[in-house]
């Protein structure tokens, strides 16, 4: 099917209608995420894959009255912000949108969007502390980020925002995506904290990171730059001091190279599911008005748990 089609799901079932608007989003867990909520909840509402490139057809498709809410993921992450009627500081400071959703106001409803991801990354680490740790485990130490592209932004800010690093370290195997970033976040007003870290002598020089979010495909260094930030990344993580790292690359498998560096290195590793589910659930808080205690969580692990599992066995 050519994704520049006007694609309607039938949702003629439904009371409540979401749409998962993006292309590729054929591996995608969303629709079934957000379904184990739906299911939990007792409620007749539905996530609608929309493989689709077609902004016109999605906007038109928000016009429904049963239309409540949806997840947009690439190539629109961006270039559906115009289209807003309102953007959260999450969304603005990002610069991205992945969650669009309704307020009412005088009667009319207001097309927001937001930017969970960078809830899935607090989560991921706040709701898997070690056992008596305090949610100030790694405020006042530094954070490092591995990787350049827009997952990358959320992690900064997460780890600005809410985990409270000292500063915030980032490697890459590409110089200028990491220059973006640093423009991008020091226009946003959270940059001053961050250093790009290039190479080891560098590294070796810096304290311990406690909190790592690595953000790039589970790929085998080949190139230069490749093996050079493999080699800082791998400086930080046999430092003396140890802390977590969330892994955010979980497809085909959440059992990554760095993560098995990791866990041999001492560090705690956080699968990138549990981003995902977090983020996810973060959409579910906006669209259903339920705090996060009201959701159904394990069932939500389970279900992602089992669909992993289902397809590693393929």
């Amino acid at each position: 099917m050519s994704t520049s089609t006007p694609v309607t799901p039938d949702s003629s079932h439904l009371e409540g209608v979401n749409y998962l608007f993006g292309h590729p989003i054929a591996h995608s867990l969303s629709p079934l995420l957000h379904q184990t909520v739906y299911d939990n909840l007792k409620l007749k509402w539905s996530q609608l894959p929309l493989d689709s490139t077609d902004v016109p057809n999605f906007l038109r498709l928000t016009k429904d009255p049963k239309f409540y809410g949806a997840s947009v993921t690439m190539p629109h992450k961006v270039a559906i912000i115009p289209h807003l009627d309102e953007i959260t500081r999450e969304g603005k400071d990002i610069g991205a949108c992945n969650t669009i959703f309704f307020k009412e106001r005088d009667g009319e409803r207001v097309m927001c969007g937001t930017n969970t991801d960078c809830f899935g990354v607090r989560d991921a680490f706040l709701q898997n502390l070690p056992t008596g740790a305090s949610k100030d485990l790694y405020r006042g130490r530094p954070g490092l980020v591995i990787g350049g592209g827009g997952a990358c932004r959320s992690a900064v800010y997460a780890l600005h925002k809410w985990l409270g690093a000292s500063q915030i370290y980032l490697v890459n195997r590409d110089d200028s995506e990491v220059e973006a970033v640093l423009a991008d976040c020091k226009k946003a007003g959270f940059g001053d904290s961050l250093v790009h870290v290039k190479n080891i002598e560098q590294a070796k020089d810096l304290a311990a990171p406690g909190a790592i979010v690595a953000c790039i495909p589970n790929f085998p260094p080949k190139s230069p730059e490749e093996i050079e930030a493999r080699n800082v990344t791998e400086c930080f993580l046999g430092k003396e001091e140890k802390g977590a790292i969330l892994e955010m690359c979980y497809h085909p498998t959440p059992y990554t190279e760095i993560a098995e560096i990791s866990e041999k290195l001492g560090w705690q590793v956080i699968l990138g599911t549990e981003a995902m589910i977090y983020q996810g659930l973060e959409q579910d808080r906006l669209w259903t008005g339920k705090v996060l205690a009201e959701l159904p969580t394990k069932e939500v692990h389970h279900a992602i748990a089992t669909a992993l599992e289902a397809h590693k066995r393929h």
